[in-house]
């Protein structure tokens, strides 16, 4: 569970350099569906579907590597 906890900041950078990419060139990214957000004054790109696999991903690697 500490894994998962852990890989939660990782999989949010990765979101949001990718997205940042994609989504600046005017693209969606296709069934990553990336979206333009507005939070209060903060405008970024955002994915669920790249948020949850890169988590994944990093979840799954850190179980890998083990205490």
């Amino acid at each position: 569970m500490v894994a998962l906890f852990k890989s939660i900041p990782f999989g949010v950078f990765l979101t949001l350099i990718v997205a940042l990419f994609i989504g600046s060139g005017g693209g969606t990214g296709g069934l990553l569906a990336i979206r333009h957000v507005e939070v209060m004054d903060i405008e970024f790109y955002w994915s669920w579907y790249l948020f949850l696999g890169g988590t994944g991903i990093t979840w799954a690697l850190l179980l890998m590597m083990g205490d």
